[in-house]
């Protein structure tokens, strides 16, 4: 008689993930190695005081490879398109605008 053959599936071809590996995007935005956000930075409500405080974090920091423009702008758009991908539709408008008050305050609108 032929022996049974066992059919092994590919877990990330039916959805399921290691425990412990999917939350690497909030781990990029708490310890960033380009910048040192100010605490729940993207909670704020104001999209002025969250383009000011990434602009703060990225003016003062000494390890970003780009410009502080570019660092700030990159970390709220990392957040938007990674972090904040399943975030209420009033949320990601306060956070599209904070873009638009990112570039007023980098003098790039």
């Amino acid at each position: 008689m032929a022996a049974a053959r066992t059919r092994r599936t590919n877990r990330a071809k039916h959805g399921q993930r290691r425990a412990g590996g999917r939350r690497w995007s909030r781990a990029v935005t708490e310890r960033s190695d380009a910048l040192d956000l100010e605490p729940r930075v993207f909670t704020q409500r104001s999209p002025r005081a969250i383009a000011a405080s990434l602009k703060r974090s990225a003016d003062r920091s000494r390890r970003r490879k780009a410009g502080s423009y570019r660092s700030a702008m990159s970390m709220l758009v990392f957040y938007l398109n990674r972090g904040g991908k399943n975030l209420p539709p009033a949320r990601r408008r306060v956070l599209e605008r904070a873009k638009d008050e990112l570039r007023r305050l980098y003098g790039r609108a």
